[in-house]
């Protein structure tokens, strides 16, 4: 398996873990999303340290690789706080809208400061698959002029320029734990000053579903890193889309949610599309 297949595999693994992260998010309830965030990525540090302990990485870190670890975690956590905060403030469809926008910040960001510029077939599949999407989620006409709707574009934003700084660590050398243990320390610390005036106490119900928010997290952490390391945004972004599909297919296991014949037609857009690319970069290779 080449890097660009293998950049493929882990990010559709991603998509199904962050898909479960946010039903769990959801099921946890009433709880203000900068909770809600600590706990994803203290999940996700406690993952990293154990895999740093025992594959003796270590955690130093050179001193060339500091400033774009700050950047990833800065602008991750800014993402994931926003994110969070457009799925406690919007209607579900709306958030997940905005969330999609993040592929084509990672190739707009690529392109600026990666030099990775994408061909005509990466760029038409990113707009069919973002067409697609839309047929799924259904966005509201007037969510663009509402602050939420805003502070989630910020989110899809922030993602956008923290994967592709892991793809700058990851050509660097950086290891996938490492990053991910980086981000996810600086994510938790950064929230503490607010929980210690603000804490909200918590159900067993609800610890339970933030700590399986939490291993998803651990889990599109990982394999987000380790897509980003192998392959360029503009090979394999496009699978990123497949999180609608696993979105979809958990909303009516936990949710009982049922797509609707547009959401059937967007799963055969996004599916199809991502088929098609998938068949033209196997050409090129």
């Amino acid at each position: 398996m080449n890097d660009t297949k293998k950049g493929m595999l882990f990010i559709i693994m991603a998509a199904f873990f962050f898909a479960s992260m946010n039903v769990f998010v959801k099921l946890s309830g009433d709880l203000s999303s900068i909770q809600k965030s600590f706990f994803r990525n203290l999940i996700a540090a406690l993952f990293a340290f154990i895999i740093l302990i025992k594959s003796k990485e270590g955690f130093t870190y050179q001193k060339k690789d500091i400033p774009m670890l700050l950047l990833r975690s800065t602008f991750g956590t800014l993402g994931i706080l926003c994110n969070f905060y457009a799925v406690d403030h919007l209607l579900v469809s709306d958030a997940s809208m905005l969330n999609k926008l993040s592929p084509f910040f990672v190739i707009i960001f690529s392109s600026l400061f990666l030099k990775e510029k994408a061909n005509t077939i990466q760029k038409v599949t990113v707009v069919i698959a973002f067409i697609g999407s839309l047929f799924v989620i259904k966005p509201s006409i007037h969510f663009v002029s509402n602050i939420n709707s805003f502070i989630g574009v910020l989110g899809a934003m922030g993602a956008g320029i923290a994967y592709t700084c892991v793809r700058k660590l990851g050509q660097q050398g950086v290891a996938g734990a490492k990053i991910v243990f980086f981000f996810s320390l600086f994510s938790c610390l950064s929230v503490v000053p607010y929980l210690i005036f603000h804490f909200q106490p918590m159900t067993l119900q609800q610890i339970g579903c933030l700590l399986m928010a939490g291993l998803m997290a651990a889990g599109g952490q990982f394999s987000i890193t380790n897509a980003y390391t192998y392959a360029p945004a503009k090979e394999i972004s496009i699978y990123d889309y497949t999180q609608v599909i696993f979105a979809a297919v958990l909303g009516f296991f936990l949710l009982n949610q049922v797509p609707d014949v547009y959401s059937v037609i967007g799963y055969i857009i996004i599916i199809g599309v991502a088929f098609w690319n998938f068949m033209k970069q196997k050409r090129c290779v």
